[in-house]
């Protein structure tokens, strides 16, 4: 007897009547997914030239950077000098937050809603969205799990982060009437022991999943574990990973346990979700952007465009955010851009390293449960957390004390890495980069 899929009307009915765009975003990605490189070119420009016109309009800082650098002249927009707006950073953002913020009355129909980087560059900041903008971004996640043969309403297994399920014992009620509509299961990414990693396989066994999305780090520990147990699992359409670098190593060994299709999404809190792609060859992963998301520049130092196939700054237009528009927002990532026919690519992200930590009883921590304490934390301008062994934990800041806060941090950090763990603060005027300009927000050295 054939498994009719009941879920997916279901949440488009409810979808529907909530007033929600979500049904018509997918439609209009679906169909600019098949238009020429000519046809997005043109889109994009006019939602570019849409956001433009509108913050000059009612975003302060816009208003004189825009005139400023000569893109708005007399009403009038003159694309010719892009270049010249400032590439927009964390600390611009902290130092101009309220100038940032649109001062249009309709702003409150967006309904508008604070959020904060994840500090994976080790510099969280806060920053305002809306619904509108929230609409697109989860439309732009179900597209790429369309591309990749999930439907809605399939079998789902997340390997994700949850604070609250680490820290009190499970997630609210909204959480799991959500996830059971939506035929999901989640499984916490931040905790990775023995007898959990155990767990988490009879969970997917039984559950036999259609999909699997996962932290890379998670899936990738989750992968060496069932091949050194000898686990024999059913496999899913396909295994989207996010929240980290996909490496060679990585890559290969979660395709030797799972043999299954591997997508790689990459994005951030701030911009939502950039590209993502079917990975067949780690040297050219030709990843697929969203222009109807964003407008992505690979630019210098000083904010110029490089060539073809050459590593640059990633840095973001948000063409759907007008409550705070993010407009050349230097995400603080490297990639390489690809020219393609009918296509805007990154051939390689090569992004940042999120880093295990480990505890004495062998239990494996994500390094972005540790980067979850730090949101929508002003005081901190930069953070860097490193294990120094089993027991002793540095946290290098730049930025004021906030007693509070550290003590709340401390009694989390504790719960998980056991409460023998001395965690030592360490208050910086700056942390050391890498060789490349970037610097590692986890360092785990056991």
């Amino acid at each position: 007897m054939m498994n009719l899929n009941w879920r997916k009307p279901v949440i488009y009915s409810l979808l529907y009547l909530s007033g929600s765009r979500i049904p018509s975003c997918l439609k209009e990605i679906t169909y600019l997914n098949q238009s020429s490189i000519k046809e997005l070119k043109k889109y994009q420009e006019q939602k570019l030239q849409e956001l433009l016109l509108h913050s000059c309009r009612y975003v302060p800082y816009y208003n004189e950077v825009l005139y400023k650098s000569g893109v708005v002249s007399n009403g009038k927009l003159n694309l010719n000098n892009w270049h010249n707006i400032p590439i927009l950073t964390k600390d611009i953002i902290r130092t101009h937050s309220d100038n940032l913020v649109a001062t249009d009355s309709p702003k409150n129909q967006r309904k508008p809603y604070c959020n904060s980087s994840g500090g994976s560059t080790g510099e969280p900041v806060s920053f305002w969205q809306d619904k509108i903008y929230n609409d697109w971004n989860v439309s732009n996640k179900i597209f790429y799990k369309l591309n990749g043969g999930q439907d809605i309403g399939e079998k789902e297994l997340r390997i994700w982060g949850s604070e609250r399920d680490l820290l009190v014992g499970e997630e609210k009620l909204s959480v799991r009437l959500r996830n059971w509509l939506y035929n999901r299961k989640e499984i916490n990414a931040f905790k990775m022991s023995y007898n959990g990693m155990k767990k988490y396989l009879e969970i997917w066994k039984n559950f036999q999943p259609t999909w699997i999305e996962a932290y890379v780090q998670s899936i990738y520990e989750l992968a060496k574990f069932s091949l050194e147990n000898n686990y024999k699992l059913p496999s899913p359409k396909g295994i989207l990973v996010t929240a980290g670098c996909l490496h060679k190593k990585q890559y290969d060994l979660i395709l030797e346990a799972f043999k299954t299709p591997i997508y790689n999404r990459y994005g951030s809190r701030e911009v939502g979700d950039m590209a993502c792609g079917l990975v067949s060859d780690m040297n050219k992963q030709n990843l697929d952007l969203s222009p109807w998301n964003h407008y992505i520049e690979i630019v210098d130092n000083n904010g110029f465009p490089v060539s073809d196939n050459k590593e640059g700054y990633v840095v973001v237009t948000t063409l759907n955010n007008k409550t705070m528009p993010l407009i050349r927002y230097k995400i603080g990532d490297i990639a390489r851009y690809s020219k393609q026919e009918n296509k805007y690519q990154f051939s390689k992200v090569i992004g940042r390293d999120v880093n295990i930590f480990k505890t004495k009883t062998g239990d494996l921590i994500d390094g972005e449960f540790f980067t979850h304490e730090f949101y929508l934390k002003n005081w901190v301008k930069k953070f860097q957390i490193v294990q120094k062994n089993y027991e002793l934990i540095h946290i290098n800041v730049v930025g004021e004390k906030n007693k509070k806060d550290m003590e709340l941090i401390e009694t989390d950090i504790k719960k998980v890495m056991g409460n023998d763990c001395v965690i030592k603060w360490n208050f910086v005027t700056e942390i050391e980069s890498l060789k490349n300009g970037k610097y590692l927000y986890t360092i785990s050295k056991v």
